[in-house]
Formats: structure tokens, sequence, C-alpha cells
């Protein structure tokens, strides 16, 4: 991986920030991006695409990953934004709003994915990045983490549709909740149309 992201670097790019996301896919709660930053002499082991790993492993990567970086942010779109922009604009939005609040400029932005954001920073997408590139599995693994401990701590406030476990994604048990209860404040209601068909309609 650190091979990968070293190919890119040349007289005029020192620095590399990757990009990527957590919480596409979800039917509540936010999108998360980050973006990291590393001195190129940097190298971290274990590090790989957040969703090849253990929720353990991530949490200490974590705090590896953002304790060795040159720098790192993230970005945070509500769910609220999601269902007036949709997803694909709100990701986006997320990773551009990562890669700028960075403490550093870096030279290239990789990101995860086959689409690349208006930037001041020249950029290029990645397809898979998140299995090829350090700097990108990195920011995927800081995504994640930041994403699943909001819905931890929403968690708490909606017991019911079991976030700490799923994260917002339409499992079986949330599904069933939402039957039960309805949508919280927190879920994506463009989200829902097709979760909250009648249990016996084909498909379900």
């Amino acid at each position: 991986m650190k091979n990968f992201d070293n190919a890119f670097l040349s007289e005029n790019i020192r620095l590399i920030a990757g990009i990527d996301e957590a919480g596409r896919g979800p039917l509540a709660g936010p999108v998360v991006a980050a973006s990291v930053v590393f001195d190129p002499c940097i190298s971290i082991a274990r590090v790989n695409d957040s969703k090849k790993l253990s929720e353990a492993l991530r949490e200490e990567l974590y705090l590896e990953i953002t304790g060795k970086a040159l720098s790192w942010s993230v970005g945070i779109v509500s769910h609220l934004e999601i269902d007036r922009i949709n997803i694909l604009q709100a990701t986006m939005l997320a990773m551009k709003n990562s890669l700028e609040s960075l403490s550093v400029v870096p030279d290239l932005a990789i990101i995860d994915g086959n689409k690349v954001f208006p930037s001041r920073i020249p950029s290029r997408a990645i397809v898979k990045g998140d299995g090829k590139s350090f700097c990108i599995a990195a920011a995927s693994i800081v995504a994640k983490v930041t994403r699943d401990r909001m819905m931890k701590e929403l968690s708490a406030e909606y017991p019911e549709y079991m976030w700490h476990k799923n994260k917002g994604y339409g499992t079986s048990e949330h599904i069933k909740a939402l039957r039960q209860f309805g949508p919280s404040p927190f879920h994506r209601k463009t989200f829902l149309k097709n979760f909250l068909m009648e249990e016996n309609e084909p498909g379900i």
C-alpha cells in the first residue's frame, strides 16, 4: 500500500492526502468523510480497508493513525442534508469539507471511488482505493470509527433501532423497529420507502 502511494511522489508532489467516506448506505445518521496526510516516511502495520478489519482493530488503528498523521480531518454531512441534496452530493461535500479542513495543504488528493469534486488541490479518483492505497485505507478507518462512535451515541437516545450494533444499516432488526416505531428524527426519509412496505409484500 505504501508503494502505491509512493508511486505518486515526485519533485512537485511531496504530500498526499488520502480521502474516503463511511455511511453512504445506512438508513439513518450522517455520511462521514476523512482526509489523512502522512509524512512519506511513515508506515503503520495492519492498516487496510476498514471493511476488512474488526471493530476493535479499527479503534486501535484510529489512535495510531491520528497520532502519527501529519494532518487529518473529518467532514460530516447530516441526514437532513442527505435528504435535501442526495447521498452522492452529500458524500462529495463531506469529502471536500474534510480536505479543506486539513492543517496542511497536500500537493495531491487521492479519493476512493470513481469521482472527484471541485478543489484547488489536484485530485485523482482511485477505484477500490481503500484496498490499494495506504493513506486512503487510513482515511477509511478514521471515517468509519468516527461515524460508528456517532451512531453509538445516538443509539443511547433511540435504543429501539439497535444502532450501536447495526450503525444505521438496514438490518432485519432495524427494519423491524422501523415498522414498529416509525422513523426517528435521524432517519434519512428518502431512504425509507422500500423498507416501510408491508412485511408480507414480495421482496421484504
